[in-house]
């Protein structure tokens, strides 16, 4: 599409200019097809070429599931963290086997365990589709407008699909600024073949998470198959021991989740002042009641492990986003960036007719939005999975009776093979564990809302919550998927004659969700969809594309180098080595986080002690960036992305490379650990290619 510039003064152009540059050089998580290319030449003196970009694209994979990878063999091996990992490993474990905790190697490819649900996706195509979509919207405004964006996106989904037979779906950048269908090819026969002990890849536990230096080894490796034989990839990462070092450029090729940087300041406030305490109150809640139901035994506390990491790890990473959104030096800063731009939007007569209402207009729906955000929170059939799956197969049975283009984001044609490959799965599901988050859930709703809330009163139908939820849990039968299933074959019929309790209880409250969204739809999305655009439009024409869209769980190049950090009145070495990794376990007795598996201590003579172990790099990432590959110039793989430092975790809204640092395992570690410690020398072989 090309950009239809608005002229501004010279001066005007001048000083947006010099305030676009304020941002570090090594900002930006970029779409492969707008990658940075003067900053990297002058910089670096590196050019990306067109090979380059469709190997890394290529080469670069999705967990759906949360989290990125890489192909790294020609055998189809696929790189990832261990805590991406987890979620699968924790679907294959019984009583009897905990592949979470003690890990797992594969001695030969009949030992390598099929995933339980787990897509990956490979990005085959991108095209920019932006004029298609705003023109379906020409002269339409508010919901009418909303509802023709959707249902256009909705047929250009479907129409790829059709075409192609691969993951079809219409990518919003810049907010509205651009519309891009991103194509992908779906791999769901995947097999895990290694995964180290959960200690060592969890090294340090809580205490030292989003800290650095680092000692873990936070790996796993899965292979893909095709038609029951492994996957021969053409395009994938070589291993590279040697690199990984001080001063070195490196790119990270991921699928950063969600960023925040180009919302206004008053959608920055609404995180700030309901959102997150929102999520934080529900995350200290859920954890408690994950810590309660634990105690209970050794089998307890394995079920809820998994669980129990994840949202601990999201706690003190929303906290920290939400400690950097309180700080007056931040807000201030997050305001002065829109103001400058504002100002640049007022000066010029044409983009002030453009977009010079469109923060006000946001900033009204948000304040609307805000007074009822508390309904939209808590009037939801929340616990863990059970209560999802009935939510879900209601909706999808009253959506997909409707025309494609009138369904809900989820429930078009182009996302139904999805759905049932998620909402089928045949995971183990536990009876007291949905049980307890159910009525944690009921209970929060309870206390927010009040008692006499109509949603309250249809959620727990005059019994308390614990009654209620152990009511739901032990008496549903949609724990078995064949249920699932036999309920969206039978559609809308089925559903109103079932008499499961789940079911009806997502049957009766499906009116009071849906008049939510309606509401949502009418008073937020059709005033802020078409205020964002016109502020992206805006932007555009002063900027042009030098600058990078938010993240959208899409693949994105980011790039630095490996680079220590001032901390705590000394400095952070850019490289740890396995040395420090033994002094961590001594300097605290092997308590607490810090004991090894006895592998470790059994072994420990056979390591090379000076070997890198963890590094970070000044590469901008968010989460959703965990498992992806840290590459070389040459697209060489020299490490994997991990974590980020505690000074990073307000990097959803702003980036500075002074501090932010982006924590990766170094691929040497990886070789050293598989062969002297795993007696895994034939699969270190295949990542070197010997």
């Amino acid at each position: 599409m090309k950009h239809h510039r608005i002229l501004l003064p010279v001066l005007v152009i001048l000083f947006l200019a010099a305030a676009a540059f304020e941002a570090s050089a090594e900002e930006g998580m970029w779409t492969l097809d707008n990658l940075p290319a003067a900053r990297l030449k002058a910089r670096y003196g590196f050019t990306a070429t067109r090979e380059w970009i469709e190997h890394v694209r290529l080469a670069s994979v999705r967990f759906n599931d949360g989290g990125s990878g890489s192909f790294v063999s020609p055998g189809g091996l696929v790189l990832t963290n261990h805590h991406v990992a987890v979620g699968q490993l924790q679907k294959m474990s019984s009583e009897k086997k905990d592949y979470v905790t003690d890990g797992y190697l594969a001695r030969s490819p009949e030992e390598e365990i099929k995933c339980t649900d787990l897509e990956l996706n490979m990005l085959v195509s991108t095209e920019n589709v932006t004029e298609r979509v705003k023109k379906s919207v020409k002269n339409l405004t508010g919901e009418k407008a909303l509802k023709a964006r959707k249902a256009e996106m909705a047929l250009i989904e479907k129409e790829s699909m059709n075409k192609t037979g691969l993951r079809s779906d219409v990518i919003t950048l810049y907010h509205g600024g651009e519309y891009w269908l991103y194509a992908f090819r779906k791999y769901r026969d995947v097999r895990l073949v290694m995964a180290p002990e959960k200690q060592i890849a969890f090294y340090g536990g809580d205490l030292d998470n989003f800290t650095y230096p680092r000692y873990d080894l936070d790996f796993a490796l899965f292979r893909v198959y095709e038609d029951g034989k492994p996957l021969h990839p053409k395009h994938y990462f070589k291993f590279n021991t040697n690199g990984g070092k001080d001063g070195e450029l490196v790119f990270v090729s991921g699928h950063p989740g969600t960023t925040k940087r180009l919302l206004t300041y008053s959608q920055y406030l609404f995180n700030r002042d309901h959102s997150y305490p929102a999520i934080l109150t529900w995350l200290d809640g859920s954890l408690k009641t994950l810590d309660k139901y634990s105690a209970k035994g050794p089998e307890e506390k394995r079920r809820a492990a998994t669980l129990r990491f994840s949202y601990g790890n999201s706690q003190k990473a929303l906290a920290g986003e939400y400690e950097g959104l309180r700080e007056r030096a931040f807000s201030e800063d997050f305001k002065a960036r829109e103001d400058r731009l504002r100002s640049t939007v007022n000066a010029s007569a044409a983009l002030r007719k453009e977009a010079g209402a469109s923060w006000e207009q946001i900033a009204a729906a948000m304040k609307k939005y805000g007074q009822r955000y508390d309904h939209e929170r808590y009037q939801a059939l929340k616990g863990h999975r059970l209560p999802a799956i009935a939510t879900q197969v209601v909706f999808f049975i009253m959506e997909t009776k409707k025309p494609d283009g009138e369904r809900l984001n989820g429930y078009h044609d182009s996302q139904i093979d999805t759905w049932k490959f998620v909402n089928l799965s045949p995971e183990p599901l536990y009876d007291d564990l949905e049980e307890a988050l159910l009525a944690f859930n009921m209970e929060l709703s309870r206390k927010k809302l009040g008692e006499a809330d109509p949603f309250v009163k249809v959620l727990l139908g005059g019994k308390t919550p614990q009654v209620r939820a152990r009511e739901l849990v032990r008496d549903t039968k949609l724990k078995d998927p064949s249920y699932r299933w036999s309920l969206i074959e039978g559609g809308e019929k089925a559903l109103k004659n079932s008499d499961d309790p789940l079911v009806r209880l997502a049957l009766a409250l499906e009116p009071k969700l849906r008049e939510f969204i309606k509401w949502r739809e009418a008073n937020i999305e059709s005033v802020v969809t078409p205020a964002t655009e016109n502020i992206a439009k805006a932007r555009f024409a002063i900027e042009g594309r030098t600058t990078y869209p938010d993240a959208t769980f899409t693949l994105r190049l980011a790039y630095g180098t490996i680079k220590g950090y001032e901390m705590n009145g000394t400095l952070a070495p850019p490289v740890t080595t396995i040395y420090g990794l033994y002094d961590r376990f001594y300097s605290f007795s092997g308590k607490m986080d810090f004991w090894l598996p006895p592998r470790y201590l059994e072994k420990k003579d056979s390591l090379d002690l000076a070997t890198p172990f963890n590094f970070v790099s000044t590469a901008d990432i968010t989460g959703g960036n965990s498992g992806s590959p840290v590459i070389t110039r040459d697209a060489e793989l020299v490490g994997l992305i991990f974590d980020g430092n505690m000074e990073s975790l307000a990097g959803r809204f702003i980036f500075s490379d002074k501090t932010n640092r982006a924590v990766a395992v170094h691929a040497a570690a990886i070789i050293e650990a598989l062969r002297k410690l795993y007696d895994a020398g034939p699969l270190a072989d295949e990542l070197q290619g010997k």
